[in-house]
């Protein structure tokens, strides 16, 4: 919610400055997100007068002007702007003047003829961002000579304020003012709202076929409006302050009301309109083209507000354009309606929308607003538009609207949760401000909610009110005493703590991403994935949950280089979901991603980009990190979203725990990333398993190393030679290095050269020759039978 601080304290002004009511407003729970001046910085405007308009005699876009800027003289001032005429009340910058930007006024020679100061449009103020299409015309009454800033009350500030989904009664000025006027004992003055008498008998027939959706309709028609009059300046601005664009005079007045009150509205062209309106949920089939111009089919669970021929609008979300007021129209018919917060909540986000009416009613608003918002609206209706109001049409369920409830707030309860006793006439006094009805008993209060604050509903919700205009910072500290016993550490699991460590080590950086993720990116990168589909998502972009940690990664690479970051090394934990939601499995995973170069860029840095073996290595230090290395497999096999040949499978003890590789090309190509990038992703909980660390004693005899290079198929892979050297090496093995693999000159076409080094250490004697010979010839042997491999010479 946004809004002016002058047009807060119409309604209530306590003696605070600006920072002190939002530092207030946020410690009450309503947390203020910006304060900002509502125009930028400018000096030397004022108000003045169009005295004559003439065509520059050089130049058919120019006009020469005399201005009345009310200093007793006229000035000749040379104008561009396409709507400037004879009349008119405009903002004026005089000589020496400063815009906004350090721009000063000068005098200026203009294609031959002087010019002696700048009529102004609203952006060269710094009123809007966009650039303004001529002057800024102000009302008639404005008077000549003021001050511009002045006139325009210009030394104002917007505050922002970040309301909780439970403060729905917040998004108004009016419920912003109780709130400001309850925290500081001061009463709340709004506009005086009388009812608008019918000046015409003319009405429109209203039927509400779903009353436990709709307990409220009211209507009237307003003849002879003028849509193209003009909306009052002190109107524009204010929505411009609330961050509300101007559109027509009709429709601007429904949102300063629904700003204004917190009731939304809705303006409908009478004369499009075919024999009544009828609230009802939609029917199977039905279409409807939005005010925006898109086109969707309802569903039989979305209300509509309908007439004869068909819907007209989404309750609560938007408009038809059919049934919309337009440039043509004279009468309207001018909705107010109280829909229950369960019949609105999702609709507009199913659809791809999000409107400030939406946003309300999916919040709640006061049933009691919906006759003083309509008639608020026809009294600024005729006064801007014209026109003559007929009767109200109220079509009330009064089963099915919320009725008021009662709670009981136990003194020994509040108490109990403040750690203070506080006064019995000093509660009564901050519920009664509230709008709450008290009535003292016995053993504390028994309250009467107001209609306007669905939030309160059991005791621990007023316990929570008493405290936030008591004063948080008023309440005592106290600690919780327990006594809590150390948590026992099991050695033999690795914590996701330790995991995020080492990858921090290795120069990655944590990334955090949605669990959900858009249906096109899943179905390249994961074809035959099935995840769950958000009933109720925050945009279609995000509308699946995730089958993988790839395509939250690869977006993240994707964000990251499209702003100059070509060096990428990103890690990430968290669930995957697979299957439906009758047999969903959720996994936790440990995803990582790198691309670009292989060092940070430095004088001494090699130019090579990463590779895959670069991401092995690192995903192989976690692996060390359990102690129990030796269960793990890296395995060939293809995955949809890797290179083929250069991905590889992840196996524990035989079973399948991850995928490692190369983002395939197509996949790459598709999503039109202009870089490779390699990949792994790791079941943590397969991951986290290890072994207690064991102590064993050092040899203190000599080892011995004996290197072994094979000349084996390029098929096969080293692994399997690792696999068969171990198997006949012996207990006394210590270690085997792979040291060299080549190919080329000297080596058979279609074979590899593979070099090992093997190291043997007894614990308790030296091993000599001969036992190292014979070990080296089963060795040999092995890999000579199983995997067709001879002995290099």
């Amino acid at each position: 919610m946004k809004f002016s601080e002058q047009w807060l304290r119409e309604w209530v002004s306590p003696q605070l400055d600006t920072q002190a009511m939002a530092d207030q407003i946020t410690m009450a729970g309503l947390e203020v997100d910006a304060v900002e001046s509502v125009a930028a910085s400018f000096t030397g405007v004022v108000v003045a007068e169009v005295v004559s308009k003439e065509k520059h005699p050089d130049a058919d876009k120019l006009n020469v002007c005399t201005v009345n800027d009310g200093s007793g003289s006229t000035v000749q001032v040379v104008c561009g702007a396409p709507n400037v005429d004879v009349g008119q009340k405009i903002p004026f910058a005089t000589v020496g003047g400063v815009l906004p930007g350090d721009f000063k006024i000068k005098k200026a020679k203009l294609r031959g003829v002087e010019s002696f100061g700048m009529i102004c449009s609203a952006s060269e103020l710094g009123l809007e961002e966009e650039t303004s299409p001529g002057i800024l015309v102000l009302s008639e009454s404005a008077p000549v000579g003021t001050d511009f800033r002045e006139f325009m009350h210009l030394d104002d500030m917007t505050i922002e304020v970040d309301l909780t989904p439970n403060r729905g009664d917040c998004l108004s000025i009016k419920g912003l003012a109780r709130e400001v006027g309850v925290l500081n004992r001061l009463p709340v003055n709004g506009p005086t709202i009388e009812p608008v008498a019918a000046e015409v008998e003319e009405s429109y027939p209203v039927s509400v076929e779903a009353p436990e959706q709709c307990p409220r309709y009211m209507g009237r028609v307003i003849k002879g409006v003028n849509v193209q009059a003009e909306t009052p300046l002190w109107m524009v601005e204010r929505l411009r302050r609330s961050g509300v664009r101007s559109i027509d005079p009709v429709v601007d007045i429904t949102n300063y009301v629904m700003l204004e009150l917190g009731q939304p509205l809705h303006a409908f062209d009478r004369d499009n309109l075919s024999e009544g309106i009828v609230v009802r949920m939609a029917s199977s089939g039905e279409c409807l083209t939005l005010l925006d111009g898109s086109d969707i089919a309802l569903r039989p669970e979305t209300l509509v507000i309908a007439d004869h021929s068909g819907p007209l609008a989404i309750a609560g979300v938007m408009g038809g354009e059919h049934s919309g007021v337009n440039t043509n129209t004279h009468t309207i018919f001018l909705e107010a309606a109280f829909f229950t917060p369960l019949a609105i909540a999702g609709q507009a986000r199913s659809y791809g929308l999000h409107t400030d009416a939406s946003h309300r009613f999916e919040r709640g608003v006061d049933p009691q607003l919906t006759p003083l918002a309509i008639e608020r609206a026809t009294r600024l209706l005729v006064e801007i538009c014209g026109g003559q109001p007929g009767p109200v049409v109220d079509v009330v369920s009064a089963e099915h609207i919320p009725q008021a409830r009662t709670i009981m707030l136990r003194s020994e309860r509040l108490e109990q949760a403040l750690s203070k006793a506080l006064e019995t006439d000093d509660v009564t006094d901050i519920l009664q401000r509230l709008g709450l009805e008290v009535s003292v008993q016995n053993t504390g209060w028994s309250v009467v909610v107001p209609s306007w604050r669905f939030d309160l509903a059991i005791e621990e919700d007023l316990i929570e009110e008493v405290a936030r205009i008591h004063g948080y910072n008023n309440l005592p500290v106290r600690r919780p005493a327990a006594r809590l016993a150390l948590r026992s550490a099991d050695e033999g699991t690795l914590t996701q703590a330790r995991l995020r460590r080492q990858m921090v080590a290795r120069g990655f950086q944590e990334a955090i991403t949605y669990s959900f993720v858009a249906p096109e990116l899943q179905s390249t990168i994961l074809p035959d994935a099935v995840s769950p589909v958000l009933a109720n998502p925050i945009s279609m972009d995000l509308s699946v949950m995730r089958a993988s940690l790839f395509p939250g990664l690869v977006r993240a690479m994707e964000h990251n280089l499209n702003r100059q970051q070509t060096r990428v090394r990103l890690f990430e934990t968290g669930l995957v979901f697979n299957g439906e939601l009758d047999n969903l499995s959720q996994v936790p995973m440990l995803g990582a991603l790198v691309c670009g170069a292989r060092e940070a860029e430095g004088w001494s840095g090699a130019k090579e980009r990463v590779d895959f073996y670069d991401l092995k290595g690192d995903l192989e230090s976690l692996l060390a990190l359990g102690g129990n290395f030796e269960a793990w497999r890296f395995e060939p096999a293809e995955h949809p979203a890797l290179h083929p040949g250069q991905s590889a499978q992840l196996m524990y003890n035989g079973e399948p725990a991850g995928w490692l590789g190369t983002l395939h090309p197509q996949v790459r190509a598709t999503l039109g990333l202009k870089m490779d990038a390699v990949l792994f992703e790791v079941r943590l909980d397969v991951l986290s398993q290890g072994q207690i660390p064991s102590f064993e004693p050092l040899s203190r005899f000599p080892e011995v190393r004996r290197d072994l290079a094979f000349i084996l198929k390029e098929v096969t892979t080293v692994q399997a030679l690792l696999d068969s050297v171990k198997q006949e090496a012996g207990e006394y093995l210590q270690d085997v290095k792979l040291f060299d693999v080549y190919v080329g000159k000297g080596v058979t076409e279609g074979h590899k050269s593979v070099a090992l080094g093997l190291t043997w250490q007894h614990p308790s004697r030296t091993l000599n020759d001969e036992e190292i010979n014979k070990l080296v010839d089963s060795i040999v042997t092995q890999v000579r039978v199983k995997l067709d491999a001879e002995l290099r010479g």
